[in-house]
């Protein structure tokens, strides 16, 4: 997706038309820094990938570990991604749930319902951030779910 983002995508050729439609409206005049770091990350970025792909997994780890200690969090730890979907017990209407965790648990995460049908009763957070911020809204949010 992030290479779409910068007006580059691999699919196959029955797409095209498709593809050629929504590059039209989607990525059509992407900046030419923004392709040239692609470039960039493409030639020399293993060594910040391998980077983030370790920070993602100690902040993923902390996450579930932070999540397993409370019996109203339903989740699984995902095996390669950057998102933790995960449901609250009690908590239905995920929509209004995000916003009440912003103004009481001062923690923003995106509802299930901004995913599509099948979302509805689940929350999703990045864990892509450093690990001693995921910890801290652990922290939050399972003090809040506590109070």
């Amino acid at each position: 997706m992030t290479g779409w983002r910068v007006g580059w995508i691999s699919a196959p050729p029955a797409l095209g038309d498709i593809i050629e439609n929504l590059i039209q409206y989607s990525t059509s005049g992407v900046a030419a820094f923004m392709q040239r770091g692609a470039v960039a990350a493409l030639q020399d970025g293993e060594d910040f990938i391998r980077l983030q792909v370790a920070r993602a997994r100690e902040s993923r780890d902390a996450l579930c570990g932070a999540f397993a200690t409370s019996n109203r969090i339903a989740f699984a730890p995902p095996a390669g991604a950057f998102y933790l979907f995960f449901a609250i017990e009690g908590e239905p209407d995920t929509a209004k749930l995000g916003l009440r965790l912003v103004d009481e648990a001062n923690i923003g995460l995106a509802p299930g319902t901004a995913f599509g049908p099948g979302g509805e009763r689940f929350m999703r957070i990045c864990f892509a951030p450093q690990p001693d911020h995921i910890r801290e809204a652990a922290r939050r949010l399972t003090h809040w779910l506590g109070s």
